[in-house]
C-alpha cells in the first residue's frame, strides 16, 4: 500500500469545550496519512489517477474554519467523513493538535478510518 501525507496543515477555527474556546478562532495543526494504491499514477503521470493533495488540504481548512465542534474528536471525525469520500482511499489517519494550549503543551487527537 503507499501513502499520500500531509503535515502541519494549519487552519483556525472555534473548537473547544471550555469556557470562551469558541469565542474567536484559535490555530490548530492537521498532520493527516492516506493509504492507497499509487501504482497507476505512478505510470500515467496523471493527477486524475491520484489523490489532488490541494484539494484535501482545502477540504481539511474549510472543515475547520466552517463548523464548530466542542470536541477535537468531533471534528477529527467531520473532517475524516469529507476525506473518505473518495473510494481510492483504503485507510486515513488525521492528527488534530491545539497548538500550545496547555502551558505550552500541545493536546491532540488522532483518528484512523478503513475500508
Amino acid at each position: 500500500m503507499d501513502r499520500i501525507t500531509l503535515r502541519d496543515v494549519l487552519a483556525h477555527g472555534r473548537h473547544g469545550a471550555d469556557p470562551g474556546e469558541r469565542d474567536r478562532p484559535q490555530p490548530l495543526r492537521v498532520d493527516l496519512a492516506l493509504d492507497l494504491d499509487l501504482a497507476r499514477a505512478a505510470e500515467s503521470d496523471d493527477l486524475a489517477d491520484t489523490v489532488n493533495y490541494a484539494e484535501i488540504h482545502a477540504a481539511i481548512v474549510r472543515t475547520i474554519e466552517e463548523t464548530s465542534f466542542a470536541l477535537l474528536e468531533r471534528l477529527a471525525a467531520e473532517v475524516l467523513a469529507r476525506i473518505m469520500h473518495d473510494a481510492r482511499i483504503v485507510r486515513a489517519e488525521l492528527t488534530i493538535a491545539k497548538p500550545r494550549l496547555l502551558d505550552g503543551a500541545t493536546p491532540s487527537v488522532t483518528l484512523v478510518r478503513e475500508r
